[in-house]
């Protein structure tokens, strides 16, 4: 999990105005080798998802960094 100002994250997701929960940009690679994308709750709260190829899940549901 990451916290990034309101105003940064928005206009990283390409964000101009949202109401109700939305996919606001689909899953697109990332330039670090991951996967990115961005949705709106109910609530209109904005909400990354990421997945990052490099950090490995155990079999515990631990994560294991590089």
């Amino acid at each position: 999990m990451a916290l990034f100002p309101r105003a940064a994250l928005a206009q990283d997701a390409g964000l101009a105005q949202a109401a109700g929960g939305r996919i606001t940009r689909g899953a697109e690679a990332a330039f670090w080798g991951g996967r990115t994308g961005y949705f709106t709750d109910p609530d209109g709260h904005l909400w990354e998802i990421a997945w990052n190829p490099h950090f490995t899940l155990e079999p515990d549901g631990s994560m294991r960094l590089p």
